[in-house]
């Protein structure tokens, strides 16, 4: 039995609701992704930029259970979040399948990079505190641009280049044609989880899901949130002033 060939990634953002989305579509009969969601292929460590997309391929295949791969009629996935990141990731997946379609959710990049830090924080990952850990980061990733290995800090410490959406949708669209890229919000996926997997569903060329099981919240961090109109938000906001205003080039307006 042939290796599967993925045809699309669920490629960004971490902590944009990829999780809730990944489950969601796991349940699709017509959908077959990682048993573990994401497979970090293309990031891994060992990634051979000299690889044919049939090694690559064979690579996928263990993330896979048996059923899957033997069911020709399943659409083959990944949902690994940081694809999106970093523009040799997007290279490698052109390489590998340049009819691949992305479906890219965004969440508020200052939400987003809250998330992050807490997560990273429960993890044991980051011992910082926020404040310094957000002045430190561009000192920490410093000599670690193209660092993929477990602990590099451009895994763990990348709270605003997470949040760079201007950067990686252009080199996204420099690579792919937009008809093969779903831009979504996390909100919509929040406020409308029906909807917005039926949205990918015809994106992806599939008959729309069944509904029957509901949409429960799949994670969510237990941390405080800010109100937007507090101080502490306000200064974040004007400390990431640039990359607001440059989002608003691909039609994202966050508060």
């Amino acid at each position: 039995m042939s290796a599967p060939r993925v045809r699309f990634v669920v490629g960004g953002v971490q902590k944009g609701g990829t999780t809730a989305l990944a489950a969601f579509l796991q349940r699709h009969p017509g959908v077959a992704l990682p048993a573990d969601k994401e497979a970090h292929v293309f990031d891994a460590p060992d990634f051979d930029d000299g690889w044919s997309p049939e090694q690559v391929d064979a690579r996928f295949a263990a993330h896979f259970s048996e059923s899957a791969d033997a069911s020709v009629a399943k659409l083959h996935g990944d949902a690994t979040p940081i694809y999106l990141m970093h523009a040799r990731l997007i290279g490698r997946i052109a390489r590998y399948n340049p009819q691949m379609r992305w479906v890219i959710l965004l969440r508020h990049p200052i939400e987003r990079a809250l998330s992050q830090y807490h997560m990273e924080r429960a993890r044991g990952d980051e011992r910082w505190p926020l404040w310094l850990a957000l002045l430190a980061e561009r000192w920490r990733l410093r000599g670690h641009e193209d660092d993929f290995s477990t602990g590099s800090p451009l895994r763990h410490h990348s709270y605003r280049l997470r949040g760079d959406y201007a950067r990686q949708l252009d080199a996204l669209y420099a690579a792919f044609p937009r008809d093969q890229i779903l831009l979504l919000r996390n909100e919509q996926l929040r406020e409308d989880p029906a909807a917005t997997v039926d949205a990918v569903c015809r994106f992806l060329g599939l008959e729309a899901a069944g509904h029957e099981q509901g949409y429960g919240t799949v994670f969510s961090g237990q941390y405080e949130r800010w109100p937007t109109g507090s101080w502490r938000w306000k200064l974040l906001r004007w400390w990431w002033r640039r990359q607001l205003t440059e989002q608003a080039r691909h039609g994202l307006h966050w508060r």
